[in-house]
């Protein structure tokens, strides 16, 4: 009787560290005090080139993720045992194998968002966020808080695009995932009836530095501790 006891005091303990509150920072510090993009200037490619759709983005963030979570995870249970001299070369075979699941997912089920992405599925590979993750996290800690790094890490990345992209999109072309928002176009209803007109700029690259730029804005005058002192 007392072993089980023990034991289910023992299966208590190690729930709660599951979901501590160290553990629990993983996830939620990347969202704003070390955001991927805003914070660490990180993954800034894709912010500019795949964010002229909300459904980009979106697909883009499932694929970060699906590949960061599994890398992080694969090479924390393989960092005992990676010689350091070859170990990017081990984090890149991990990726790429990982990238190009992602890759063939893609262009079986959503063909058309592939096609969109384009080249950018590929150069998930070389993210710098995904590699920055397994040499500063997922090479020296447990499989579960890398796990915890991946998934917060992505989500940090994701939102941003998600903003960035309902921002571009909806201005720029009228739409949210692909269907009428402000009205169509042809047929001049909605805000088209009176005049609106969609703003090109909105689709042009700079633009997305731009809204990005005022999100690091946002973030620094709601938090001082972030302006960097010179």
């Amino acid at each position: 009787m007392s072993e089980t006891t023990e034991t289910i005091e023992i299966k208590k303990v190690e729930r709660e560290a599951l979901l501590s509150k160290k553990n629990l920072k993983l996830i939620t510090n990347p969202l704003n005090e070390s955001n991927p993009i805003t914070i660490q200037v990180l993954g800034i490619c894709s912010a500019l080139a795949i964010t002229v759709q909300v459904k980009q983005a979106l697909v883009m963030t499932l694929s970060v993720a699906f590949v960061l979570v599994f890398a992080n995870l694969f090479v924390s249970l393989m960092r005992n045992f990676i010689p350091d001299r070859i170990r990017i070369i081990v984090q890149l075979v991990i990726v790429a194998a990982l990238v190009i699941i992602v890759d063939q997912v893609l262009k079986a089920y959503v063909y058309d968002a592939s096609k969109a992405l384009s080249v950018f599925v590929g150069l998930i590979i070389t993210n710098c966020i995904i590699m920055g993750r397994l040499e500063a996290f997922a090479l020296g800690n447990k499989p579960w808080q890398s796990i915890l790094d991946g998934v917060g890490n992505t989500i940090g990345y994701g939102w941003i695009l998600i903003v960035v992209a309902f921002f571009r999109e909806l201005f720029g072309s009228g739409t949210l995932m692909g269907y009428p928002v402000l009205g169509n176009v042809l047929d001049g209803t909605g805000l088209f009836s009176i005049g609106y007109a969609n703003n090109n700029l909105m689709i042009l690259p700079p633009m997305a530095l731009i809204i990005v730029g005022i999100i690091i804005w946002i973030q620094r005058a709601r938090n001082p501790q972030l302006i960097e002192e010179e």
